[in-house]
């Protein structure tokens, strides 16, 4: 339900308070300089950084700030509340799909400074709904000495004439299933799958980095910054790493560029597959530039985590949050840039995923209530191209199912995967 905040001065002034003593954005602001307002109706509320100085919130109009968001009061109630529905549950998000929300002033200034943007209003929604400070759940941590059953290796493959040495992961046994990776990510993303004895049993689980990501290696004589993935390399890559690995007829499995790379094998090679199961695709979108992933103005270990922390479900925990932020916060320079080029230029099915044959490689899609850059509707209407083809949108999750909350992801993985493995029999 939306938050209702009939003492405006009372927030304002809990909300500063509480960021004061927030020990993650203590580290964002060592080194600030950024002023910002938020404008709900006819509240107004300023928000100032600076280097040895305390967090500033206040009502009173300030010098003129960086940039300004605003929206009418009844979608920042929305975005306040415990449990914001899609999409106002992110900056990044309502300024995409929400046509009431507008960003005045530096979008530069913006994206540098999101990182202290996006954590004071997680705290400002963590005080509206009486939160902040109220330790959650936490589930036990693994003792000390638990070996997990992921086996990790290297593998030399030759894509386009070039060799390189790839990192992959594996678990279980049984039907193979070959797990894909976000764009700008690698196989650590799939570790709690990997891990779980259910799927351990029936499928022999493998994920792999591309060329460039995570810990494989650039290609013999590449350069850094030089990367940019389209189609042909991209299905280059998989070929190599299923003949490398020694996969038989696998189910592909991926997010976001991922799920889309699944469509394109099972276009090129259905009768190889044992059926894909694309997560957070659809046959083409527009819209997912990231201009400032490969760009001197800005540190992309800040500015690429944010844009994606933005795509995550609220409701993930923090512990999980924090985890595909650092992974984000790794990623190698240009890398994620470079993959943008696959799926937000190169790629375009919308006039062929209709001939997918779903008898020969079944098609499955699930997309996470709270993707904003591949919505739910965007995947669902894909699948209705696809004669055959299963749809099911994922409640309370984002663009990284297999991280944000492995649990319920599995509620609809297992599934998925049960009626692949009975086609396939």
């Amino acid at each position: 339900m939306p938050v209702e905040i009939p003492d405006w001065a009372g927030f304002l002034a809990a909300l500063q308070a509480a960021a004061r003593t927030d020990a993650e954005l203590a580290v964002f602001s060592a080194n600030a300089d950024c002023h910002f307002r938020l404008v709900a109706g006819e509240r107004t509320a300023e928000f100032v950084f600076v280097s040895g100085s305390p967090l500033a919130v206040s009502e009173a109009r300030a010098e003129k700030p960086s940039f300004v968001f605003e929206a009418p009061a009844e979608i920042w109630a929305k975005f306040f509340s415990s449990s914001p529905p899609a999409p106002c549950h992110s900056i990044y998000a309502m300024k995409m799909r929400v046509p009431g929300f507008k960003v005045a002033g530096s979008e530069l200034a913006l994206a540098q400074n999101m990182h202290l943007v996006r954590r004071v209003l997680e705290i400002g929604r963590e005080v509206a709904n009486g939160v902040h400070g109220i330790p959650g759940r936490k589930k036990p941590l693994e003792k000390a000495g638990t070996r997990e059953p992921i086996r990790g290796g290297y593998i030399w493959i030759e894509c386009e004439g070039r060799p390189s040495r790839i990192f992959y992961e594996e678990a279980g046994a049984g039907r193979d299933l070959l797990c894909l990776h976000t764009a700008g990510s690698d196989s650590r993303q799939f570790y709690k799958l990997l891990n779980d004895a259910g799927l351990g049993a029936e499928w022999r689980m493998v994920a792999f980095d591309l060329p460039w990501h995570g810990k494989s290696l650039p290609p013999e004589g590449g350069v850094p910054g030089e990367w940019s993935l389209n189609t042909d390399r991209y299905v280059a890559c998989i070929e190599a790493a299923i003949a490398g690995l020694g996969l038989e007829r696998p189910v592909l499995m991926g997010s976001s560029m991922g799920g889309q790379i699944c469509l394109e094998m099972a276009i090129r090679f259905g009768d190889a597959l044992g059926g894909v199961i694309a997560c957070e695709a659809c046959d083409k979108i527009t819209g997912r530039e990231v201009p400032f992933a490969k760009h001197a103005l800005f540190n992309q270990a800040l500015a690429v985590p944010e844009w994606i922390y933005g795509l995550m479900s609220p409701t993930t925990s923090r512990a999980r949050a924090i985890e595909i932020w650092w992974e984000y916060s790794q990623g190698g320079y240009g890398v994620f840039y470079g993959d943008i080029e696959f799926y937000a230029h190169d790629w375009d099915a919308r006039e062929r995923v209709p001939r997918i044959d779903t008898r020969r490689c079944p098609v499955i899609m699930l997309t996470g209530e709270y993707d904003f850059s591949c919505t739910p509707e965007a995947s669902r209407a894909t699948a209705a191209k696809i004669p055959g083809a299963e749809f099911q949108m994922m409640k309370g999750l984002g663009h990284f199912p297999m991280t944000e909350n492995p649990g319920v992801f599995l509620e609809y993985l297992r599934p998925a995967l049960e009626r692949l493995r009975a086609r396939g029999e």
